[in-house]
């Protein structure tokens, strides 16, 4: 259980339950609070059978209940691929109530992610397909290399494309979906960035350092403050613009029913007046 410490400036903070092993998995922490959970399946370019699926969805669940998490990094192992798609030998027996087994599996994933409360980052070197890129539309933030290869390659292998697909019209726009979906063919990293499925792309072996700079200031903010806006930013999505503005302001002024607001505006002011002393 995740109990409380306090630092030498008597802040208070969360401390770090011990990790666990989740079949296929290998999550990591840093003194930040930043989160990675590694899809370790290298051998199949992190293809997601059900055994990966559920083992996944198992350690996203545990990273989200972590009172000192601020963010979450998901990646597969090595650089040839985020995630290659689902495992279209499984698919291949399946009948129609396995599919829906099957699917609703891979869903739970997606919508584990997505009930992450603190921001998600998809590490997308290579292949990113079908299922892959359904996971990397569930995350927050996309961050691509030149060498990355995206697709939806379902109706090639007789099956729509359905769960977390339903996000990329809103993603890239319905004329960029209906091509991904209907043709089932692929894309460069240079196209996925125009679309805007990535929000900045890098050059291969440089992932790394991209990731970081996305992280660093995440992790420098306020946390319970960075736990609302994303709050927020999912209730946005599905609210009108008077629902969003009230519960905006319901949560500005929540924020100051803590000492966070303080505790982070004081070196601004402090460096104004130190300024205005000169």
């Amino acid at each position: 259980m995740s109990g409380i410490a306090h630092d030498s400036n008597g802040d208070s903070k969360p401390m770090s339950a011990p990790i666990p092993a989740f079949p296929h998995s290998h999550i990591e922490r840093d003194a930040r609070g930043v989160y990675t959970l590694r899809i370790d399946d290298a051998k199949s370019l992190n293809i997601l059978a059900s055994p990966v699926t559920l083992g996944l969805t198992a350690a996203v669940r545990w990273i989200a209940a972590q009172a000192d998490a601020r963010a979450l990094v998901l990646r597969g192992s090595g650089d040839k691929a985020f995630v290659g798609g689902a495992n279209i030998h499984e698919m291949a027996e399946l009948d129609p109530d396995g599919g829906r087994a099957f699917i609703t599996r891979l869903r739970d994933l997606c919508e584990a992610v997505r009930a992450v409360p603190v921001p998600t980052i998809a590490r997308l070197p290579g292949f990113c397909l079908g299922a892959g890129m359904e996971l990397a539309a569930a995350c927050d933030i996309r961050l691509g290399s030149r060498d990355g290869v995206f697709g939806m390659p379902e109706v090639q292998v007789g099956i729509p494309s359905v769960i977390h697909a339903v996000l990329l019209p809103s993603l890239i726009g319905p004329g960029a979906t209906h091509w991904l979906l209907l043709t089932g063919a692929t894309v460069d990293a240079e196209q996925a960035l125009r679309w805007g499925f990535l929000q900045f792309l890098c050059e291969a072996g440089e992932l790394d350092a991209l990731v970081e700079r996305t992280v660093a200031p995440i992790a420098a903010s306020g946390p319970l403050a960075v736990r609302s806006q994303k709050a927020l930013l999912r209730y946005w999505e599905t609210s009108t613009v008077e629902a969003g503005l009230d519960r905006s302001v319901d949560a500005f002024g929540a924020a100051f029913a803590t000492d966070e607001p303080r505790r982070y505006m004081a070196p601004f002011l402090a460096r104004k007046r130190a300024r205005e002393a000169q």
